[in-house]
C-alpha cells in the first residue's frame, strides 16, 4: 500500500524547484528577459478567449461575482499594470547620481509567496505574477480552496506563454493540492518575501511568520455626497462601484454619508439608477446576518438573487440593482456599518459636512482604517478636510470608487487589486501594491566633495529665536 504523500514535503519540494529557477532566471537575467515574461503572463489572462473562460470557472467554483465583470477585470487591471511598468528599469543599473555618488543596482527579492483571495482568483494573482517577474523573482501562490480551479487554469495558460519564450515553469507555481492553513504557514515561513490579499487572519500570519511582509488591511468604504456634488452624478458612480462584480472589491461602497441640504435630492437620483432606500434596518440585518454570519445567498450575487436572499421582492420596484438601508449605529453592535461583500449600502445623513466628516472617522475607526474613504463635491477644500481628519491613505473625490482606488486611466493612482492601508490599517506599507514592493537594490557608495554645514547655517535662525 503506497503511503499517503506528506503536504508539507510537497510544498518544501515545490519551494525548492522554484527557488532554483530563480537562481537561473537571474543568472541569465536581462530586462528584454523580465519583461517578456511579464508580457506572457499578461497575455496569458488577457487573450479574450482565456480570459472569458477563466472569468466562467471563477464565477462557477467560488460563487462570487458575475461574468462580464470578471472579464472586465482581468483585462483592464492587467493591461493597466501594464503600462505602468512598461519603461521601469529593473534589472542593472537603474540610477547613478553623480551628484550622490550612487549607482544603484537592481537586485531581485528572491522567492515570492502569495496569499491570494476567492473574491479575485485569476486577477490577483496574475498581478502579483507579472510584478514579480518584472523584477527578477520567483513565485508560489496560496489560492483560497475555492480559487484552486482558476488559478490551476491560469497556471496552464501561463505555462503555455511559457513555452513560447522559452521560460521555466517552475518559475510560477502554486501551493500543492487543494491547500491547508498548514501549507500556507509554511510557505510563509519560508519564503523571502510573502504578499497577502484577502483575510486579515491571513494578513496577521504574514505580519508574524518572520519573513518580511507586504499585507493589505480590510476595506469598508464610507463615501460622502455633500450640498455641492453633482448629485445626478455621484449617483450613477456610486452605482456602477457598487454593482461592479457583485461588490467583490475591497473598494466597493459599504456607506453612503450625505448631507441634509441635498439629502431627499439625492434619494430621487439614486432611485434613477436602482438604488432604493430602505427604512427598516433591524429586518434587513437579520436577514444578511441570520446566524451572526453574512449569508452566503447574499454575497457577491447578482441583484436578483440578493433582493430574494433579503425577502425584498415585494417591496423592491422591478430593476433594482443595489438596496441602501437608513442607519445611525456605528460599531460592533451594528453590523451594517461593517464591511457587507454585497449589494447593500449602509445610509447615513448628516447635518453638515463637518457632521459628515465626523460620521466617516466613526465608520472608519471601526473598520477599514487606512483603506480609502470617498467624497463627492466641488468644494476642494473639502477633500483637504476630509484628508486631513480621517485615518485614511486614499480620498477618492468624484469617482466610482472601486474603479478608482486601485488605479484607473483617468488617474494616477498605481494599478493594483491590493491596497497598502498603513499604520492605521495594520500595513507595511500606505500605497497600492506595485512592483517596487517587488524589487530591492544594492548601491555602490563613491566619495563625492565634501559638504559639512556650518552650525551657523543649521542653527543660526533658531538661536535667533531662542538664543543659544
Amino acid at each position: 500500500m503506497t503511503a499517503s504523500p506528506d503536504p508539507i514535503a510537497e510544498l518544501d519540494a515545490v519551494i525548492a524547484r522554484a527557488r532554483n529557477a530563480q537562481v537561473r532566471y537571474e543568472a541569465n537575467g536581462s530586462q528584454k528577459l523580465y519583461d517578456s515574461a511579464a508580457k506572457a503572463v499578461a497575455w496569458a489572462i488577457m487573450e479574450p478567449s482565456r480570459n472569458k473562460a477563466l472569468a466562467e470557472l471563477s464565477v462557477e467554483t467560488t460563487g462570487l461575482g458575475n461574468v462580464p465583470d470578471k472579464i472586465t477585470k482581468n483585462h483592464r487591471k492587467t493591461l493597466g499594470l501594464m503600462r505602468d511598468i512598461a519603461d521601469v528599469p529593473t534589472y542593472g543599473v537603474i540610477s547613478d547620481n553623480a551628484e550622490t555618488g550612487i549607482t544603484e543596482i537592481a537586485r531581485p527579492i528572491g522567492l515570492i509567496g502569495a496569499v491570494v483571495p476567492s473574491t479575485n482568483p485569476g486577477a490577483t494573482p496574475a498581478n502579483n505574477i507579472i510584478n514579480a517577474l518584472k523584477c527578477g523573482n520567483a513565485i508560489v501562490l496560496s489560492p483560497s480552496p475555492k480559487g484552486v480551479p482558476t488559478m490551476e487554469r491560469l497556471l496552464e495558460h501561463i505555462y503555455a506563454e511559457f513555452d513560447k519564450i522559452g521560460l521555466d515553469h517552475d518559475l510560477v507555481m502554486m501551493v500543492p493540492g487543494r491547500g491547508s492553513k498548514e501549507q500556507t504557514q509554511r510557505l510563509l515561513e519560508l519564503s523571502d518575501l510573502v504578499v497577502v490579499t484577502g483575510s486579515q487572519n491571513n494578513v496577521k500570519r504574514a505580519y508574524t511568520c518572520g519573513t518580511p511582509a507586504v499585507a493589505v488591511g480590510a476595506g469598508n468604504v464610507t463615501v460622502i455626497v455633500d450640498e455641492t456634488a453633482d448629485l445626478k452624478a455621484a449617483a450613477e458612480k456610486i452605482k456602477a462601484s457598487k454593482t461592479f462584480d457583485n461588490a467583490t472589491s475591497c473598494s466597493s461602497e459599504n456607506a453612503v454619508v450625505v448631507v441634509d441640504a441635498v439629502y431627499d435630492a439625492f434619494v430621487a437620483e439614486m432611485a434613477k439608477t436602482g438604488g432604493v432606500v430602505i427604512k427598516d434596518e433591524s429586518r434587513i440585518i437579520k436577514a444578511l446576518w441570520p446566524d451572526g454570519h453574512l449569508n452566503r445567498e447574499a454575497i457577491a450575487q447578482d441583484a436578483d438573487k440578493m433582493i430574494t436572499a433579503l425577502d425584498l421582492g415585494d417591496e423592491v420596484p422591478e430593476g433594482t440593482q443595489y438596496v441602501a438601508v437608513e442607519t445611525t449605529g456605528i460599531g460592533p453592535e451594528h453590523p451594517l456599518s461593517g464591511e457587507k461583500l454585497s449589494r447593500v449600502l449602509a445610509f447615513y445623513r448628516a447635518t453638515d459636512f463637518d457632521d459628515a466628516v465626523a460620521t466617516t472617522r466613526r465608520i472608519q475607526l471601526h473598520m477599514g482604517a487606512g483603506h480609502s474613504v470617498g467624497l463627492h463635491s466641488t468644494d476642494n477644500a473639502h477633500a483637504t478636510q476630509l484628508a486631513n481628519a480621517i485615518p485614511t491613505c486614499r480620498v477618492i473625490v468624484n469617482q466610482a470608487h472601486c474603479f478608482a482606488t486601485g488605479g484607473a486611466f483617468n488617474n494616477g493612482m498605481p494599478f493594483s487589486l491590493s491596497m497598502g492601508c498603513g499604520s492605521w490599517g495594520g500595513n507595511s506599507i500606505d500605497d497600492n501594491l506595485h512592483w517596487k514592493h517587488f524589487l530591492q537594490s544594492t548601491k555602490i557608495v563613491r566619495e563625492i566633495p565634501e559638504r559639512e554645514p556650518a552650525l551657523e547655517d543649521i542653527f543660526g535662525d533658531y538661536w535667533a529665536e531662542v538664543g543659544k
